[in-house]
């Protein structure tokens, strides 16, 4: 495989793979050194690239499970699992500042699910993957990714609703 056509393979998701490592190390430094970590490895592992049928979704694995293991690792001790990613520049202050402060609620309430549930938040309703591939992902069978994400979602309406109908809880 030349290095062009691994290019035109990989990069298509290498923001993705990013994306995903941010949300679990917080840290961009981090998450450069784990998209590059997981780019590596792709690279190294070239002849074997083309045996998997779904490279992005087995890259997001490798991701998802060099994060845990960065987690896990004496280094990362402080890390934790928080979301900002979106800004919203063509709207007005006030909704600037209603958008940024409900997407700060939504983040508390997703740290607050239990891991598993963050996990399918984030792969279904932020980096959009389908259903099947996050059952790969995460070594799921279908049905309890559906659950997971019932419940995630069940769960950030239910806090979201009593926050903002009765101010902080």
């Amino acid at each position: 495989m030349t290095q062009t056509e691994f290019l035109n393979i990989v990069m298509p998701f290498k923001d993705k793979v990013f994306r995903l490592a941010k949300r679990l190390l917080v840290s961009t430094e981090e998450a450069e050194d784990a998209t590059q970590e997981v780019l590596m490895k792709l690279w190294s592992n070239q002849a074997k690239i083309e045996e998997y049928k779904n490279v992005e979704a087995f890259s997001m694995t490798m991701t998802k499970n060099y994060c845990f293991d960065k987690l896990k690792s004496k280094q990362a001790q402080n890390l934790k699992i928080v979301h900002t990613n979106y800004e919203d520049a063509s709207t007005s202050l006030q909704k600037q500042v209603e958008a940024h402060d409900s997407l700060q609620w939504v983040a508390k309430i997703i740290e607050s699910l239990p891991e598993q549930q963050k996990m399918v938040v984030q792969l279904r309703d932020i980096e959009e993957y389908d259903l099947d591939e996050i059952a790969n992902m995460l070594e799921m069978n279908n049905t309890a990714v559906r659950v997971a994400l019932s419940r995630a979602r069940k769960t950030i309406r239910e806090k979201l609703t009593i926050t903002n109908n009765y101010g902080i809880k």
